[in-house]
């Protein structure tokens, strides 16, 4: 009786594992912004399949934030419909996928408010909006105050401060601002 090769056994073998054990459940930290949701779940392949698809999109936003981007050239970059993916990256992320395109081109927007080297016409091009009008509201929105105000601050303490550090910083958020108060709302 002839034996079969070892690698052809383990093969058949693994299969047959797969098809008879249920799935795997692997442990994986929460993404979610909420503090109360920051405990470590159990995760099926699937969703770390779909995780990494969002991860995917994500990173694109992240790549081309200047170019035009909607919902369903990124849903196709993760694999999924528009509608799921929206439901899905929420989920995983804690903001929209469009919230997210506009907070990474607020973001870009502060650093070159900062250096202070071009107007804020040419800033809101360069990170990608097409009307001055939303891109005041919405870095007003996110920021506290509107472009030309941020332009004009002293931020000559960030500069000593690290990159990493002052991404974290600086970065927008519709949440809390580091005084309490919400962004956008009026200060006395």
């Amino acid at each position: 009786m002839r034996r079969r090769p070892p690698a052809i056994c383990d093969s058949l073998l693994r299969r047959q594992r797969v098809t008879r054990v249920a799935p795997r459940r692997i442990v994986a930290p929460c993404t979610s912004r909420n503090p109360w949701d920051g405990y470590a779940r159990t995760m099926t392949p699937e969703e770390l399949a779909n995780l990494a698809h969002l991860r995917r999109a994500r990173d694109r936003i992240d790549r081309e934030y200047a170019r035009p981007l909607d919902v369903e050239a990124l849903a196709r970059t993760a694999l999924m419909s528009s509608a799921h993916f929206a439901r899905q990256f929420r989920a995983a992320y804690g903001e929209t996928p469009y919230g997210y395109l506009m907070t990474r081109r607020i973001e870009r927007a502060k650093l070159l408010l900062r250096h202070g080297e071009i107007s804020v016409t040419e800033v809101c091009m360069e990170v990608g909006c097409t009307s001055l009008g939303s891109f005041s509201s919405r870095f007003t929105e996110l920021v506290g105050e509107t472009p030309t105000a941020y332009r004009a601050r002293d931020h000559r303490a960030l500069a000593e401060v690290p990159g990493c550090i002052a991404k974290d910083l600086t970065r927008p958020s519709r949440e809390r601002s580091r005084n309490g108060e919400t962004a956008g709302s009026p200060t006395s």
